[in-house]
């Protein structure tokens, strides 16, 4: 399937979101520390609800961790600073779609090791900052499974 990858995030309820994403789309999910959060507060187990046991779920200790222990054949960066829009890839099982934190996004140099052509962008109208880091995991995964044809799904 696909993997979800969340670099830093800061707010509990939405990494508990795309914990119940995963479940219900069978992708998985990768967490880059530091997190902003423990994994046990309440927030993240409401957003999460009864799901996190239905989800796989890996903690990395940073992103060099990250990349040495899965050795991504394709990484794309989910980012406002995107050159092409989301809908423009063919998704591929075993792709890696990494979204920064929601505070900060993607460090510099974690967006620099990454293609400028691998770099994507969620399209919104001008002069708005950015989306809800759940809602913009849901659109590209989504879109993601759709294009692999919902493999898994009643």
């Amino acid at each position: 399937m696909i993997n979800i990858v969340l670099h830093t995030p800061q707010i509990p309820p939405n990494t508990g979101n795309v914990i119940r994403l995963m479940a219900n789309t069978g992708f998985s999910l990768h967490l880059i520390e530091p997190l902003g959060f423990n994994l046990d507060e309440k927030p993240l187990r409401r957003a999460g609800l009864d799901y996190h046991d239905l989800a796989g779920v890996t903690r990395h200790a940073n992103y060099a961790a990250f990349i040495e222990s899965q050795m991504p054949k394709r990484l794309f960066a989910i980012t406002t600073k995107g050159q092409r829009n989301y809908t423009d890839v063919e998704f591929e099982t075993g792709d890696f779609l990494l979204f920064g934190s929601e505070t900060a996004g993607l460090p510099n140099a974690v967006m620099e090791s990454i293609s400028p052509v691998n770099r994507l962008l969620i399209p919104m109208q001008p002069n708005n900052r950015s989306l809800n880091l759940s809602n913009s995991v849901s659109i590209v995964a989504y879109e993601a499974w759709r294009q692999l044809g919902f493999v898994g799904a009643n």
